[in-house]
C-alpha cells in the first residue's frame, strides 16, 4: 500500500530512507512569490484567476490544492488568519501590482501609491503613519521604522511585549478549521503558532502595530543585545511564559495531527558570518529555546521547526543542544555551508528542510541544465539515512524562470521515482 504524503514526511522526520517530501508553500520561509506562483497556474493550464497573497509582507502567493496536487507537494501549514501587517486574510479583493498583476489581497490591505513608493497600513488604518513600503520597482514591502522618542535610562519591558498576549479564540478556531480542511488531503502538517521567535528583527519593527512602543528600530535593538543583556533577559523571560501557555492552548485544540511546530525564525547568521559569538548564544536566546523546545517534547509528538539564514554551521550543535528537530533554509551558499559536511556532521540529529537549489544564483539566474545538477546532488547528498524535507534555500523569489523552476520539480520527482 503507497504511504500517504503525511507518512512520506514523518518517515522523514524519523530520519527513516525513501521518496523524499516536498514543500511548497507551507510556512512564509518556504513560500513562493505571488508572480512565480501565477506563472506556474498558467503553465499547468490552472487558469488564469487571481492569485491569494497570504503573506503581502513578502509577497507570498497561497497554493490552491490543484497546484499542490499537480506539483505533488506533501506538506501544508496551518497558521494565524492574520498577516504581518495586521489585517485578516479574509474579504478578498482585487489590487494590480507594480508589476502589472492582479491578485488578491485581503480586504483591509489599504496602501497609498506615490511617487515614492507604495506604503501600506497596518491593520487598514489610514489615521496612522504606513509600516511598509514597496519601491515602485520592488516586488515586496519592506518595514519602516516608526520608532517613537525613547529614554535609553528608563527602558520598559512591557513595551517590547506589546505585541505577545493571549491567543484568541478566534486564532484558534481558525487554526481548527485549517486542520480540518487538511486532514482531508491526507498532507503532513506544519502549524505556525507566532509569538516564539525570540528578537526576530522581522518582528521588531511590529509592521502589523498602529502604534508601537519600546525599541523598533533594527540597529538599536542589535544594541541592545550586547550594551542591556538584562533589559533583554526580562523581555523573553516574560515572553516565553506566555509562549508556553499559548503553546499548551494550540495542543489542546489540534493535537497530535500536527507534524511540526515552526518555533523560530530568528536569524543568526550572514552571508559569512554569525550575528553573535557562541557564548552569547547560549547566554541569552538558549534558555528560552530550550524551554520551549522541552514543553513540545514532553507534551506533543511536534518536531520542532528552527529557521536561520546565513552561515550557522557554528551553530548547528547549539540549536541541535537547545532541543531543535529541523534546521531551515539551509543556505549551502553561506561560508563554511558546504552541503555534504553538514550532512555528514549532523545529518542523524537534524532534519533538513530547504537547501534544495539556491536560490541566489542558480535557480534565478542559472540555466535548466545548472538547476537540474544541483538538486540532483543535494538530493543525493541530504535524502541518505532520511532526514530531509525539499525546498529551495528560501522562499522562490519574484522573475525566477519558469523553466528553472519545471527543471527543479522534475528533478525532485525523478530522483524519487528512482528512489522507491
Amino acid at each position: 500500500m503507497q504511504e500517504t504524503e503525511k507518512e512520506k514526511l514523518r518517515r522523514a522526520l524519523n530520519h527513516e530512507e525513501g521518496p523524499i517530501p516536498l514543500d511548497l508553500g507551507s510556512t512564509a520561509v518556504t513560500g513562493i512569490h505571488v508572480s512565480v506562483l501565477a506563472e506556474l497556474r498558467r503553465h499547468f493550464g490552472l487558469g488564469d484567476d487571481p492569485v491569494k497573497v497570504f503573506d503581502p509582507y513578502q509577497m507570498l502567493g497561497l497554493p490552491e490544492e490543484d497546484i499542490l496536487a499537480v506539483l505533488r507537494a506533501d506538506v501544508m501549514g496551518v497558521s494565524s488568519p492574520f498577516t504581518m501587517f495586521g489585517f485578516e486574510n479574509k474579504n478578498w479583493k482585487e489590487w494590480k501590482t507594480p508589476w502589472g498583476q492582479v491578485v488578491l489581497v485581503g480586504g483591509d490591505f489599504q496602501v497609498d501609491e506615490t511617487d515614492e513608493g507604495i506604503f501600506i497600513y497596518p491593520e487598514g488604518d489610514r489615521n496612522v503613519q504606513p509600516s511598509g513600503k514597496m519601491p515602485l520597482n520592488g516586488y515586496f514591502f519592506d518595514a519602516i521604522i516608526r520608532q517613537q522618542p525613547l529614554d535609553m535610562t528608563n527602558l520598559r519591558v512591557e513595551d517590547n511585549l506589546e505585541e505577545f498576549g493571549p491567543i484568541s479564540d478566534h486564532v484558534l478556531a481558525s487554526m481548527k478549521e485549517q486542520v480540518e480542511r487538511i486532514r482531508k488531503t491526507r498532507r503532513g502538517l506544519i502549524v505556525n503558532v507566532g509569538g516564539t521567535a525570540f528578537g526576530d528583527i522581522a518582528i521588531v519593527p511590529a509592521p502589523f502595530m498602529k502604534e508601537p512602543k519600546g525599541v523598533r528600530d533594527i540597529a538599536g535593538w542589535y544594541m541592545l543585545t550586547a550594551a542591556r543583556q538584562d533589559f533583554v533577559h526580562a523581555i523573553f523571560f516574560r515572553q516565553l511564559e506566555i509562549a508556553l501557555k499559548n503553546l499548551e492552548r494550540i495542543y489542546e485544540i489540534l493535537g497530535d495531527e500536527i507534524d511540526v511546530v515552526n518555533l523560530c525564525g530568528t536569524d543568526f547568521g550572514t552571508q559569512s558570518s554569525t550575528f553573535c559569538s557562541p557564548k552569547t548564544f547560549m547566554n541569552l536566546w538558549y534558555p528560552y529555546y530550550k524551554a520551549m523546545n522541552d514543553w513540545v517534547h514532553a507534551h506533543t509528538q511536534w518536531k520542532t521547526f528552527k529557521h536561520s539564514c546565513g552561515a550557522v554551521a557554528g551553530f548547528l550543535p547549539l540549536f541541535i543542544e537547545a532541543g531543535f528537530d529541523v534546521i531551515n533554509p539551509v543556505q549551502c551558499s553561506a561560508k563554511g555551508m558546504d552541503a555534504q559536511t553538514i550532512k555528514d556532521a549532523y545529518g542523524d540529529r537534524l532534519v533538513f528542510w530547504g537547501g534544495g537549489v539556491d536560490t541566489q544564483h542558480i535557480l534565478p539566474f542559472g540555466t535548466p541544465e545548472q538547476v537540474r545538477e544541483q538538486v540532483l546532488r543535494r538530493c543525493e547528498i541530504f535524502s541518505k539515512n532520511g532526514g530531509y524535507v525539499f525546498n529551495t534555500i528560501h522562499n522562490i523569489q519574484a522573475r525566477t524562470p519558469k523553466d528553472n523552476l519545471l527543471a527543479m520539480f522534475e528533478t525532485l520527482h525523478e530522483f524519487n521515482g528512482n528512489h522507491q
